[in-house]
């Protein structure tokens, strides 16, 4: 097997430190349906695609033909329709390799995302040293002729891809692209809409999963500005390429809505977990649960189907193992499906519920009390013990209020080698890989207590954590 092109990329991705991998709960509004047995079965019940990328080489083996057709219903070409592959030479195009996927996805009532138009990536040998008119001028008519020429075959298009830089900027990667002027994106997204008017036109990018990141921020308010000024944009993907020192974000839900809010769709676009068993597959349950809870988050792709296929093949990150048998990812995944969720609703309204248990539920002691809106209280927390398994426990925290309290945060601190997978009953974020902060979503009254939860994976390490809290 070839290596993937994507290798050539995406080992620069930075860790994100400080944040534990959080698998987190999130309300499930609508009741389960009859389950589904596959991906896309399940998915179809709240009206989402489940997808995977797809290579060439696929067509070579029986056993990944036989998984793709069975589980998932949205194909993206890992490589076959980008820069490099469709325009070789300068307005000589060459369509035959996305061809064979396009129209083996069609041929099996499935849908494709192209991925993707414009990159400052994988560009052909002779666009990487053009620059100023000649490189815009070059760009557009690649945007154009191949969004024509895939024209009422293509679900949604990733149009420009990963524009953003790393770091604490929140600005603009440079690029050749780029130093064409800054409203190259802009000029993509028209001219894409205007060769392909019914296509859904996508903004898609890599570590813009964690909300307070200046990158997932500055993405935000660039399509913040497009809706505002009318640039055709309707969706913004996030790839979702996770690992140890790249975790999922606490506030992953947080990112999804906050971005659907602006009037867009949004996708998971190349999922890809880095680890396995209980802990890779909480972390999947968690990323399902996240688009489940944004009723414009509208489908999932994982980045390949078996693990022996993916650019990162030695990390295991897929839900089929390299000889196609389901991991305990994919499990977890398909039941997580299977639980429900909003119903997707593409171009519609969004939800973004706080974050809930999917069982024993926290009530307050008394819930006929009206919360304070103020108070001098002060408020205490109790820890204790929850379910046990042999790589985890789960822990619950009572808050109770000595005095009338507005509002509560208790903190959480956990010992080497712990760290925290999933989370309910409050606001979470993590200041500390081992600390976990805890804010109530309203006051109590005197006397008044309530309770949160959250599962600890313990790495041998059995020790309780402690708790603390302070009222305002």
């Amino acid at each position: 097997m070839t290596t993937p092109h994507h290798s050539r990329r995406r080992a620069r991705i930075a860790a994100v430190g400080g944040l534990s991998a959080a698998a987190l709960i999130v309300t499930l509004a609508v009741p389960a349906q009859a389950a589904g047995s596959t991906l896309q079965a399940a998915a179809a019940e709240t009206n989402r695609y489940f997808g995977t990328a797809m290579a060439g080489h696929y067509f070579n083996n029986s056993g990944t033909m036989t998984i793709t057709n069975r589980e998932f219903n949205m194909i993206t070409a890992e490589n076959e329709m980008k820069m490099d592959a469709t325009e070789p030479s300068q307005n000589q195009f060459s369509y035959a390799a996305g061809d064979q996927i396009v129209n083996w996805a069609r041929q099996n009532g499935k849908q494709v995302r192209g991925h993707a138009l414009a990159w400052h990536s994988q560009q052909p040998g002779w666009m990487q040293n053009m620059s100023g008119t000649t490189l815009r001028n070059a760009m557009l008519n690649h945007v154009t002729k191949v969004a024509t020429y895939y024209k009422g075959k293509i679900y949604a298009w990733d149009v420009v891809n990963e524009a953003y830089a790393d770091g604490s900027s929140g600005g603009r990667r440079d690029s050749n692209l780029q130093r064409t002027g800054n409203d190259w994106i802009e000029a993509a997204f028209r001219a894409a809409r205007a060769a392909d008017p019914q296509a859904k036109l996508c903004y898609n990018d890599y570590n813009t999963d964690n909300w307070s990141h200046a990158k997932t921020q500055g993405v935000y308010n660039m399509v913040r500005d497009f809706k505002a000024r009318g640039v055709p944009i309707d969706c913004v993907g996030f790839q979702a390429h996770f690992n140890s020192g790249n975790p999922v974000p606490s506030n992953y839900h947080t990112t999804l809505g906050n971005f659907a809010a602006l009037g867009v769709d949004v996708q998971i676009t190349e999922l890809d977990i880095e680890g396995s068993g209980t802990s890779q597959a909480e972390q999947f349950r968690g990323i399902v649960q996240a688009c489940l809870s944004v009723a414009r988050c509208t489908g999932i792709t994982v980045w390949g189907v078996k693990d022996s296929d993916s650019w990162r093949a030695s990390g295991t990150p897929l839900l089929f193992d390299g000889s196609g048998n389901k991991k305990a990812a994919y499990t977890y995944t398909l039941n997580a499906l299977n639980a429900g969720g909003t119903t997707a609703t593409p171009g519609g309204g969004t939800s973004s519920p706080a974050p809930q248990p999917t069982s024993s539920p926290s009530p307050t002691a008394n819930p006929t009390t009206p919360p304070p809106t103020s108070g001098t209280g002060t408020c205490t927390a109790t820890y204790s013990e929850g379910q046990k398994w042999s790589d985890r426990f789960n822990g619950n925290v009572t808050v109770r209020a000595n005095g009338n309290i507005s509002g509560w945060t208790t903190t959480v601190t956990l010992s080497y080698p712990q760290y925290i997978t999933a989370a309910w009953g409050g606001t979470a974020s993590w200041p500390q890989s081992n600390v976990m902060v805890m804010r109530g979503n309203g006051g109590l009254a005197n006397g008044q207590t309530t309770t949160f939860g959250f599962t600890v994976q313990h790495g041998g390490n059995w020790t309780w954590p402690t708790v603390s809290c302070t009222a305002s």
